[in-house]
């Protein structure tokens, strides 16, 4: 029955019930961590036979001794595997070290420092700003405040961001791009259309140099049999007459290795020698001993979605926790929404508005961590303060239950506290 169907008296029977859920698991000295996507253990052990790689025979298809300097595009051979999987001609591909957030933290401080090839001057000095669609992923949002940019909410859809609100808001010269995680978005595992991508494409800006920056960070992540397709955004922007528009992010990050994966840039051949021509003058090559293991680890793309079958089986039951417990917890109450993904890392949850904040207090003082309410929006603030993010892929199946079915305490008892409000 939903809280908005109850009595004055049914009501305050209801918080109590609450409160006294709430009381036993405080006392039940939890200590359990949902906070971000990281991979299990168990995830991680399906590449240890990397730590074995490359062994004596370090020398590349073509014979190159990865552990000497050069090599700014990365092996072929890796670039080969990924640029099939990715949808990025391998020309057109870099292959760097272990963060694709490094890349785009380059991309933008070089168009800083030096402007991008459609720029009339650097961005330096300017005043810059962002399209941010939200919920998003706070590492981009935070990324572009921290260099001073000046975030701009739009709303994101289940097929990609509102291009209304995108179309209005790049008519400003001073709005010089926006984020996108084109598959499976961090959190609500949206996946961006055909149709948006290639209105994305050929959308009129008042910055010559609008970027898009494209995250396919989960492009492989499936977590049922259907293998999302992304729209392929370089061929899109080209065909628009906009061909350096994208810049196409992808890492192995939650593939193999957080700590040590490869990370890829893709985007036109003008974009990439404007990349490789600063990026020169930072380094003198990435880490080829990494990208040859990888390779041989690999094999080919299919080597690499199998690999992330493995995966899925690990993480397809974690998702279903979460879905059974909000569903059979806070489903009859009408106090929450939820999304279901296909792929990613991450479920996003609205709870009952004006709560957010307090239920994840509450779900501190027990001894729950969650990511702070508002991390998916610019500035960490959420207007409706209603959306938390739940990352199940790290703890283990049963610690994993113990979260879900203590965050749906902590959603109850707020939305309790909410309705008897006057």
């Amino acid at each position: 029955m939903s809280l908005q169907s109850l009595t004055t008296d049914e009501l305050s029977t209801f918080k109590a019930e609450q409160e006294a859920a709430y009381a036993a698991l405080g006392s039940a000295g939890l200590s359990l961590d949902i906070t971000r996507g990281k991979p299990s253990p168990e995830q991680l052990d399906l590449s240890s036979a990397l730590l074995t790689m490359p062994g004596d025979d370090f020398r590349s298809a073509a014979g190159v001794d990865t552990r000497n300097y050069g090599g700014l595009h990365g092996l072929p051979e890796l670039r080969e595997i990924f640029a099939e999987l990715l949808g990025v001609p391998v020309d057109q591909l870099l292959a760097a070290d272990n963060a694709s957030l490094s890349l785009m933290h380059d991309t933008l401080a070089f168009a800083l420092l030096h402007g991008t090839p459609e720029s009339p001057t650097p961005w330096a000095g300017q005043d810059i700003a962002f399209l941010c669609p939200s919920p998003g992923y706070d590492r981009h949002f935070a990324l572009a405040e921290h260099l001073g940019f000046r975030l701009i909410p739009v709303d994101l859809h289940e097929d990609g961001p509102d291009v209304a609100q995108v179309r209005q808001h790049a008519a400003d010269p001073a709005v010089k791009g926006i984020w996108i995680v084109p598959t499976y978005a961090n959190p609500t595992g949206a996946v961006v259309s055909e149709s948006v991508a290639a209105e994305l494409a050929a959308i009129e800006t008042g910055a010559p140099d609008f970027r898009i920056y494209w995250d396919n960070a989960y492009a492989v992540h499936h977590l049922t049999a259907e293998r999302v397709k992304t729209p392929d955004i370089l061929g899109l922007a080209s065909a628009a007459g906009h061909p350096n528009r994208p810049l196409v992010f992808a890492s192995t990050s939650k593939i193999t290795f957080a700590g040590s994966g490869v990370s890829f840039l893709g985007g036109s051949p003008e974009n990439v020698a404007w990349y490789l021509g600063h990026l020169g003058f930072r380094t003198i090559g990435p880490d080829k001993v990494n990208q040859l293991r990888h390779a041989r680890f690999f094999g080919d793309a299919d080597g690499v979605l199998a690999h992330m079958e493995r995966h899925r089986a690990i993480l397809e039951p974690k998702f279903a926790i979460v879905e059974r417990v909000l569903s059979d917890r806070l489903g009859p109450h009408g106090v929450a929404s939820w999304t279901q993904p296909k792929g990613g890392y991450f479920v996003s949850l609205d709870v009952t508005e004006g709560t957010a904040n307090r239920v994840v207090q509450l779900a501190k003082d027990i001894g729950l961590a969650l990511t702070p309410a508002g991390s998916s929006f610019p500035y960490q603030t959420d207007p409706r303060d209603q959306n938390i993010r739940v990352a199940p892929t790290l703890p283990s199946l049963t610690d994993l239950e113990a979260a879900m079915e203590a965050l749906a305490t902590c959603v109850l008892l707020a939305a309790a506290e909410k309705a008897q409000t006057p």
